[in-house]
């Protein structure tokens, strides 16, 4: 099954690593196509369903952060050396910390007010008005957040170089970033219902844009790798801290914040298990 699957895509795309690289993004981006869209059928989903979904989410990234990248980075392109993998995972989760630490500004250039806090007590919003904030606020984290996994997808094909033998480790990856892009486009168009874009194709084209930043992310991270080689391993480490840091500072609190928590664990597992499925029966 792995060795035709591989066959097929590689048939069907070439061997051009761009090219790759660049079917993985469209695919990954379709999927939180699918996602977003279900807010279309799915009017109501309950805040139980959605952080199992979640937490299903985070445990294919988990999973994927170590075995399409962490362990390879180490074992495979760095000769068993993990300081320049490790190096990777530092910059990855300090990038996401210092992004993260400008999201809270962009609601000035959108609304062009400010948001109450405890700095600034006296400063708020109209209700509708603070409402959309918090929704782009959100629609921009996960943007943000999505950037890793189109990087991570682009750098495993980068690393697989276009040799049959390595892309079956890249599809894995890529498949596992799909599946788990379904609840976040989800997540996404849910948010934006309950605040004030009331309209659900509205919010499903919120959902979907969140998404549409891992496809030029995915071809970089291939075009990056190849242009210069010896960046690999800090580029898959980059790609996995990144992913980590999304989980542990965003995901997994998210999950844990509504009564649910037990839900959003058994999704994690859930998620590690499938994505560990899937590493062994593509990457062979």
């Amino acid at each position: 099954m792995q060795a035709q699957l591989t066959e097929a895509f590689v048939r069907f795309v070439g061997p051009s690593t761009f090219l790759q690289a660049l079917t993985g993004g469209v695919v990954i981006a379709l999927f939180n196509l699918l996602g977003a869209s279900l807010v279309l059928v799915w009017r109501d989903p309950s805040e139980r369903s959605l952080n199992g979904m979640l937490g299903f989410a985070a445990g294919v990234m988990l999973a994927a952060a170590f075995t399409s990248l962490i362990i390879p980075g180490i074992e495979q392109y760095s000769d068993g050396n993990p300081v320049p993998t490790l190096v990777g995972i530092a910059l990855g989760a300090l990038f996401l910390d210092r992004a993260d630490g400008l999201v809270p500004h962009a609601h000035y250039l959108l609304t062009g007010s400010r948001r109450t806090d405890a700095a600034n007590p006296d400063e708020t919003l109209p209700v509708d008005d603070e409402k959309l904030a918090g929704v782009v606020l959100f629609i921009l984290a996960i943007t943000l957040h999505n950037m890793p996994e189109g990087l991570a997808v682009g750098v495993g094909f980068g690393a697989a170089g276009g040799d049959p033998a390595q892309v079956g480790s890249a599809l894995a990856l890529m498949l596992a970033i799909g599946i788990q892009n379904v609840p976040e486009g989800l997540a996404v168009s849910v948010a934006a219902i309950n605040a004030v874009l009331d309209r659900r194709l509205y919010a499903a084209v919120a959902g979907i844009r969140a998404g549409v930043v891992e496809i030029p992310l995915a071809v970089l991270g291939a075009v990056a790798v190849a242009a210069v080689e010896p960046l690999l391993p800090y580029a898959m480490g980059f790609a996995a801290g990144a992913m980590l840091f999304v989980i542990s500072d965003e995901i997994i609190p998210e999950t844990h914040r509504g009564g649910y928590e037990r839900v959003a664990t058994l999704g994690l597992m859930a998620g590690v298990v499938v994505m560990l499925y899937l590493d062994i029966a593509l990457a062979g």
